[in-house]
């Protein structure tokens, strides 16, 4: 059964030919017995074989046959060819014409001749045994058909339109969710990058500063090269519990519930950070101005690695011999951060366009967290040498 109507709908044309087939040869056996004459019966099968071309033609070419189905119906009537099955085919073109939705026009003269043909049939070839209220009332039955026919082809109409609107909003609905969630997947990605570059950036920074240390004063100070070592490897730990961290979120969504995993970093542990690199042999002046409160996670995070980040690019670009000052500074609407250095700076391209293999991806980085909170970054080398950061953080994202 399904093979049958695949094989309809895939053949519309041929299936119609075969039903205008049938409306001519049962015109043709109707007209036999009751047509008048070779000529009158002649002129009855042409007007059947053109209503059979409106049937198999009327989805190609549905305002062509409604106009041939007018004109046979005019001709119909001035060669007195009274009603034959092959007029079935005016009620097939009113439903198709209104159903296909093509030109108004098309629509409303068939809804007019629908409504006309009856009556014109009546005073043609009216009842011998009917009144006039039985001539009315017969003309008035037979229109139903033909109004009938347009009503349900004009509804059709109005249904396919509606499914074909809900189609295209589905769709358009469907390329938005793909385009969100292509928005979300490079979001996503951005955020893992950052994570990804600021702890190994910053711990594989410390260990080859350590490891460089360590060589050097291998073989004269045994005792420094040690604590060099210890330093590698607690920084190592460090970032192995940070990544162990971030691999966890990443594989199941959330954040573990083991104790395996280190929380988000926050202001509270800038101090040790600070430490931290004072121990790789940077000097650090950290000073922290106002009352030190809570702050959202979000915000938290985004000092930390903005400091982390900071102090990186100082021990990577300022020289063996910078220093370096961290500021944090609490307002009553949100936190200000100043990293300094005396060093040589970065070049041009690596704070302001970034560079390539990777390079200046942390102040872009940076520039991303401060953005996610609604904050401002400012970044640039200080009129008397060195490199400095300025972020302020509001408290409260942006609207």
């Amino acid at each position: 059964m399904q093979r049958l109507y695949d094989f309809i709908r895939r053949h519309p044309t041929g299936v119609d030919s075969l039903w205008a087939l049938g409306l001519v040869g049962l015109t043709l056996l109707s007209a036999a017995g009751v047509t008048e004459g070779p000529a009158h019966f002649w002129t009855a099968v042409g007007i059947a074989v053109l209503y059979g071309v409106v049937v198999a033609l009327r989805r190609r070419m549905p305002e062509r046959m409604l106009l041939l189905a007018a004109a046979l119906g005019v001709a119909q009537l001035a060669a007195d060819v009274t009603v034959y099955p092959a007029d079935f085919a005016m009620l097939v073109i009113i439903y198709t014409v209104a159903a296909h939705g093509g030109p108004r026009w098309a629509s409303r003269l068939a809804l007019l001749g629908g409504i006309l043909a009856a009556p014109l049939a009546q005073i043609r070839w009216p009842l011998e045994d009917a009144g006039p209220g039985g001539r009315v009332f017969f003309t008035v039955v037979m229109a139903l058909p033909f109004v009938l026919a347009w009503v349900l082809g004009d509804s059709i109409r109005t249904r396919r339109a509606y499914f074909a609107q809900l189609e295209e909003r589905a769709t358009r609905l469907e390329k938005e969710r793909e385009a969100q969630a292509k928005v979300a997947v490079a979001a996503e990605r951005a955020r893992i990058a950052r994570e990804l570059h600021d702890v190994v950036a910053h711990n594989v920074s410390v260990m080859v500063v350590q490891a460089d240390g360590a060589a050097y004063v291998l073989d004269s100070a045994p005792d420094q090269a040690k604590q060099a070592l210890e330093t590698i490897s607690g920084t190592g730990r460090q970032a192995l519990a940070e990544m162990r961290r971030l691999l966890g979120v990443l594989r199941t969504g959330d954040a573990p519930e083991s104790g395996e995993y280190v929380p988000q970093p926050d202001v509270g542990q800038i101090e040790d950070l600070v430490e931290q690199v004072r121990g790789a042999g940077l000097t650090v002046d950290f000073r922290v101005e106002g009352t030190p409160r809570p702050l959202p996670s979000g915000v938290e995070l985004t000092a930390y690695r903005i400091v982390q980040e900071a102090l990186t690019n100082t021990r990577k670009h300022g020289g063996p011999e910078a220093g370096a000052s961290v500021r944090l500074v609490y307002f009553d609407d949100g936190l200000g951060l100043l990293v300094e250095d005396d060093g040589r700076g970065a070049s041009h391209e690596l704070y302001e366009d970034g560079g390539a293999d990777g390079r200046g991806h942390g102040l872009i980085g940076m520039r991303e967290r401060v953005g996610m909170v609604g904050g401002t970054l400012d970044a640039g080398p200080r009129p008397g040498g060195g490199f400095r950061i300025s972020a302020l953080l509001p408290l409260k994202p942006a609207p």
